[in-house]
């Protein structure tokens, strides 16, 4: 069992937690993931790391509540125990220096680009991060991204907090204007798919971190398949990185959809049990 040492609300439901998993802290390294299992009947979630401590022996993940996984997940705290947390898994993000590098981030995955930009610093890159949120409620982390970036560049989509509009609107401007040598976008599948789309009218190799259904996480399974320049690939073991101009985005969109009922039918099991009296811990 993995004791969670911290919790923290970064949002209503986006939520941090810091665990105690020194095997894994020892390998970490940016752009790889973990996979979190609690319960007989739990759900494998993956997500990727958003921090580690090698020292302390520590790991820090970040999530976003969308279902009943995660929702379970949000009431744990500091104290608790989670039953199975394994990893690092997945490639690393390659770090080298590029010169300058982009690193647009959407959502919740603004916690997971802060350790690639880190990385991608400490090669000496310059670094411009663009980070992106719906409203001014949903933005975290903005100090912490901000510490390895040269330039920060903050979106809403209501223009609540920064800039109004996409983080794709800042990064055309500065593929137009500066001399780009890598961007790496992560965070929705759809504001990745309309970054690889940005980026590839200039030539510039754009790099995502792809988010498919995923079980085993040992490529075992095949749940994460991708095709990607036209061939099959696996999440979980090829990536999650990949070239974003040579993903099949209509695919991956559509797998992603595939069990939308089922996950529908089991929060709202999960709400009317709750609304009953049960157990929702």
């Amino acid at each position: 069992m993995y004791r969670i040492l911290e919790r923290e609300d970064l949002t209503p439901t986006i939520h941090l937690l810091k665990i105690e998993a020194p095997r894994v802290a020892r390998k970490a390294q940016a752009g790889q993931f973990v996979i979190l299992h609690h319960g007989e009947e739990g759900e494998r979630i993956p997500l990727t790391i958003a921090d580690w401590d090698r020292a302390e022996g520590t790991v820090t993940v970040v999530f976003m509540e969308v279902g009943t996984s995660t929702r379970k997940f949000a009431q744990f705290g500091a104290g608790d125990v989670v039953d199975d947390f394994v990893g690092p898994l997945g490639k690393p993000t390659e770090i080298e220096n590029y010169g300058t590098v982009v690193c647009v981030a959407g959502g919740f995955a603004i916690a997971t680009i802060v350790p690639i930009a880190r990385a991608m610093k400490a090669a000496g890159n310059r670094v411009i991060s663009i980070m992106g949120s719906r409203t001014k409620d949903l933005v975290f982390w903005e100090d912490r991204l901000g510490q390895f970036s040269d330039e920060l560049i903050v979106t809403t989509d209501d223009g609540s907090y920064g800039r109004k509009g996409l983080v794709t609107e800042p990064l055309t401007e500065l593929l137009k204007t500066r001399d780009i040598g890598r961007v790496i976008a992560i965070g929705p599948t759809i504001m990745m798919k309309f970054s690889a789309l940005t980026s590839k009218p200039f030539g510039v190799k754009t790099i995502v971190s792809l988010n498919p259904i995923m079980v085993d996480g040992t490529g075992m399974c095949g749940a994460c398949r991708v095709e990607v320049g036209g061939e099959t690939k696996l999440a979980c073991v090829d990536g999650p990185d990949f070239d974003a101009h040579l993903v099949d985005w209509d695919l991956l969109i559509s797998r992603q959809r595939a069990y939308l009922d089922q996950e529908k039918t089991s929060d709202e099991r999960r709400q009317h049990h709750c609304s009953g009296g049960g157990h929702c811990g």
